[in-house]
């Protein structure tokens, strides 16, 4: 559910054939190996970071009151999501059972109890 409350599908899988369509109709296929895919994922969240890199964090939170830097975070945000899908693709992961291990995962590394309003890193912790 988005902010608005709204219901957001992606299928993943359908628009990894887009993806997957995308690159074999100019020839790119060629490029997307799993070490280019991982480069140009780090390269666009470099760029997506760069919009926020001088904001306040109060800028931050208020930033897609403003047209332009939302449609730039907007396409940003969907370059690197297009370079994980076409990662996961290209190395024949599920993202959706990646993600629900992860988050399983997670949940047991950082329980409520220890985590809830605390920043500091797991391994970092006292006690």
């Amino acid at each position: 559910m988005n902010r608005s409350g709204a219901v957001v599908t992606m299928q993943t899988k359908t628009i990894q054939e887009q993806l997957r369509k995308f690159a074999k109709d100019r020839d790119w296929d060629q490029f997307h190996n799993p070490k280019n895919l991982a480069t140009a994922l780090v390269c666009e969240a470099a760029e997506l970071a760069e919009i926020f890199q001088w904001m306040t964090p109060k800028e931050a939170v208020e930033c897609m009151g403003d047209p332009e830097t939302a449609k730039a975070l907007r396409y940003e945000i969907a370059d690197v999501q297009i370079y994980v899908l076409r990662l996961a693709d290209k190395l024949g992961i599920d993202l959706n059972k990646a993600l629900q291990e992860k988050l399983r995962i997670n949940a047991e590394k950082y329980p409520v109890s220890l985590a809830k309003g605390n920043a500091v890193k797991y391994s970092r912790r006292k006690g």
